[in-house]
């Protein structure tokens, strides 16, 4: 398969992520870059300057919302690209209406108890669709252990053990590595389910 047969393929599919920080941020930039052109992003933060040293945003666009600043980063990478932006905190009423018609869902989300929902959620509401998750990126070193492990429509990413805490906080290489991962594996199942 030559780039643009790839191109072709990929740039029909939808892709949501839920979450706009340092996984989803990087996920966004890698699809882009490699051909989707349909995203709905949902987050309902705003950067931060703490944000700065993992995530796809700059310096000037700190207090702005996450989702307006990502969308003008990624048209600056694609002009051309459809990306649907949503400024709330994702729920299990909601999940379902804002990822109607993704193919596959990327969960980017910090905490532990919105995954499970959004997983549980998307797996219950979209029969056809796959999630994409990640587990565990925190700290420097050991790339060796980050891994995919697939279950069914499921399919998690990460290292599955290394919790955020002060002294084990989630930095730019481990962070880009999960979200490439997570980029890497959409890309390979959308070209599983069209060939």
């Amino acid at each position: 398969m030559d780039r643009d047969q790839f191109r072709s393929i990929v740039s029909k599919a939808k892709v949501g992520i839920a979450g706009a920080g340092g996984l989803g941020s990087n996920c966004a930039a890698s699809l882009l870059r490699a051909g989707i052109r349909r995203l709905v992003i949902v987050d309902f933060d705003k950067v931060s300057s703490a944000n700065l040293d993992r995530q796809f945003y700059f310096h000037s666009q700190v207090d702005r919302f996450k989702v307006d600043a990502l969308k003008e980063n990624l048209l600056a990478i694609d002009p051309n690209a459809e990306i649907a932006t949503s400024k709330i905190r994702i729920d299990w009423e909601n999940a379902g209406r804002i990822f109607a018609g993704c193919d596959v869902i990327v969960e980017a989300l910090d905490d532990a108890k919105e995954k499970a929902m959004l997983i549980e959620t998307c797996l219950r509401v979209f029969p056809e669709a796959h999630i994409v998750a990640a587990s565990g990126l925190a700290g420097i070193g050991r790339f060796e252990a980050i891994k995919v492990i697939h279950r069914g429509r499921l399919h998690i990413c990460g290292d599955f053990e290394s919790e955020t805490s002060p002294l084990s906080p989630p930095v730019a290489p481990r962070v880009g590595i999960v979200a490439n991962l997570q980029a890497d594996t959409v890309l390979e199942l959308l070209l599983a389910s069209r060939l």
